[in-house]
């Protein structure tokens, strides 16, 4: 029988509002192994009925702002390509959450602060993290439906840890609010 929904936050920050709530909380931190390390262990230890994944992510393109319910992910720090060219087979590097959803997210391990990236990433997706994929690999692989919510913290670009802080409280809040309203 599965259990409570898991809501799945990278940082402290990022869950500063959820205690009020009641909600099952995972800290994963940061980056992709550390996040399906966690989540992996959590589905194997709370048999969760879904994992809600809400956290920051950058803006890859101007005037992207709020909450986005997130339909693909996908993982741009490796060349799956190339890789499957290598080993003769085809390496899938996305994750279909909801094929209505229009809205791409990245994944890799880099914190996003630069133009030229920022752009070379726009091609492809709508915003980018760095953990939104390792949770939802995680959740395919163990059999757990998956949401990931995004709530956009900065852009992506030269000034995205100056913006990550000081949105720092405000998306917290934010990230309470999509919790309250998609489990409360």
């Amino acid at each position: 029988m599965a259990g409570r929904p898991l809501v799945v936050v990278a940082v402290r920050p990022e869950a500063a509002h959820l205690d009020e709530l009641g909600v099952d909380v995972l800290l994963t931190g940061i980056g992709k192994v550390a996040a399906a390390v966690a989540v992996s262990r959590a589905i194997a230890e709370r048999e969760p009925s879904l994992v809600l994944n809400v956290g920051t992510a950058g803006a890859l393109r101007d005037g992207l702002e709020g909450v986005h319910r997130i339909g693909r992910v996908l993982e741009h720090d490796v060349d799956h390509d190339a890789l499957g060219a290598l080993i003769g087979e085809r390496i899938v590097g996305e994750v279909v959450l909801d094929p209505d959803e229009p809205i791409t997210l990245a994944t890799g391990d880099a914190f996003i602060a630069d133009a030229h990236v920022r752009a070379g990433l726009a091609v492809r997706a709508d915003l980018v993290d760095m953990e939104g994929y390792a949770v939802a690999r995680a959740c395919e692989a163990g059999g757990v439906p998956c949401e990931l919510v995004k709530v956009v913290s900065d852009t992506a670009s030269e000034d995205a840890a100056r913006s990550w802080r000081e949105e720092a409280d405000r998306t917290a809040r934010v990230i309470a609010e999509v919790v309250r309203e998609r489990l409360g």
